[in-house]
């Protein structure tokens, strides 16, 4: 029984005692008795509103409490002329209006940030208290390859995707850099956060490929240029004085003159190579911008594949083609990708080296077309795939690092995307996408 009613019932016992009394004290006297009833009447009804004007504020309690359960911060009470129950009242409107705009200053911040990171190129990953996924962006999609509804729920150990193994061994004080698919340079770092008392975690994922593809490019064409401009110099004046040399190999004697004209010779020819070899670094940096025509891509690649079939028929390499797709003519400078269809065949055969396979793969993804060159090599070391596509940088004997520098410079001029998966002793995919 509420209060409110323990409070009427007592006063209606009080004044039903009240009602008969009177019949007993006052018989014989109605004049009286008309008096008394009259009084119990004003007493009554004074009672009531007594009552009513008494609980009014502490109806109000249960009736907020309702409220504030259901989440309904846009209902507020009206003044009712009590200042007991309208300074309650006033109370009361005060803390929901303030409730209200917190709320609605939360819900704000929350769409502004979930805006924010959805059109973010940086990648977001938040992980709940027992370290599973709550929360990916657009841009962690693609770099794990798995769409959130995929990746909610689950640990990082549980994706599979090499990048998520990598994240998984992630620590707040241990930041790194990752070489995602060859080609991409992806700095991954963990942070904590406070939620509701706890720690959680979130790891955030930088795109660096383009900052140190520039960087690295700046770097490389400044050096290549001093390096040029002092050996062409250097090249140019010892070659003159070597040619004038050969002119007084007459005078020399007969007995020395074989070994005079031979030593001039290799100095001419090993000066001609360092020429050569400078040479190749210079071409990279005066790299024309792409001459564009519509083109039919796979003759071209058909022709720079049959530049190297007697080569492969000799080392016992198998050549094979995989069409799923009509590639459209493309907008490219035929020349270039020559160069990039040779270089990207010339390290596969290079690979494989004697009795493996190649294989030729066009497709289409998404609305994407593309070219796969596979290679059924050993493989490239995690090492190893970390320094691709950076200047010097060989895993030949006598390389210079300038093959990929050179793909991936005419590539990016053409604004094609382009990966290099592989695995120590697993096959070697590269791929083009246009």
């Amino acid at each position: 029984m509420t209060q409110r009613a323990k409070y009427l019932a007592y006063h209606s016992i009080i004044h039903l005692v009240f009602l008969i009394s009177p019949l007993l004290i006052f018989e014989g006297a109605p004049v009286w008795l008309l008096v008394y009833e009259a009084f119990f009447i004003i007493s009554l009804i004074t009672g009531l509103i007594v009552t009513r004007t008494t609980f009014k504020p502490v109806e109000l309690v249960p009736t907020g409490s309702e409220l504030m359960e259901e989440g309904d911060f846009s209902s507020t009470f009206q003044m009712t002329g009590n200042p007991e129950a309208d300074h309650l009242i006033s109370l009361y409107n005060r803390m929901i209006i303030k409730l209200r705009e917190e709320r609605l200053q939360l819900e704000e911040q929350h769409i502004y940030l979930h805006k924010v990171l959805s059109v973010s190129p940086l990648g977001f990953i938040v992980l709940d208290y027992d370290l599973r996924i709550e929360f990916v962006n657009p841009s962690a999609e693609k770099l794990l390859e798995a769409s959130a509804e995929e990746l909610k729920g689950k640990g990082l150990k549980e994706i599979n995707s090499p990048l998520a193994d990598a994240l998984d061994t992630l620590t707040t004080k241990a930041p790194f850099v990752y070489s995602h698919k060859g080609i991409r340079r992806l700095r991954c770092s963990l942070s904590e956060f406070i939620d509701r008392g706890f720690q959680r975690h979130f790891i955030l994922i930088e795109e660096l490929t383009e900052e140190l593809r520039q960087s690295e490019k700046s770097a490389f064409e400044k050096l290549i240029r001093m390096m040029s401009h002092e050996v062409n110099n250097s090249v140019g004046a010892v070659s003159s004085l070597l040619n004038s040399c050969l002119h007084y190999a007459p005078q020399v004697k007969e007995a020395d003159r074989g070994d005079f004209e031979n030593a001039v010779s290799v100095s001419t020819s090993r000066l001609a190579n360092l020429n050569e070899f400078m040479q190749n670094y210079a071409d990279i940096v005066r790299l024309p911008d792409p001459k564009r025509k519509e083109r039919d891509v796979l003759p071209i690649l058909r022709k720079c594949v049959d530049l190297f079939r007697n080569e492969c028929e000799q080392r016992g390499i198998e050549i094979t083609w995989h069409l799923d797709a009509d590639l459209p003519a493309l907008s490219i400078d035929q020349g270039q990708m020559e160069q990039v269809f040779i270089n990207i065949i010339k390290n596969a055969v290079e690979a494989v080296g004697n009795n493996g396979r190649m294989t030729l793969k066009t497709g289409r993804k998404n609305g994407t077309y593309h070219i796969i060159i596979e290679d059924t090599g050993q493989g490239i070391s995690d090492e190893v795939r970390n320094n691709l596509f950076r200047p010097f940088f060989s895993t030949k004997e006598n390389g210079q690092g300038i093959g990929l520098m050179l793909v991936q410079e005419i590539l990016n001029r053409h604004h094609f995307d382009f990966t290099l998966e592989a695995h120590p002793g697993g096959p070697t995919q590269f791929t083009i996408f246009f």
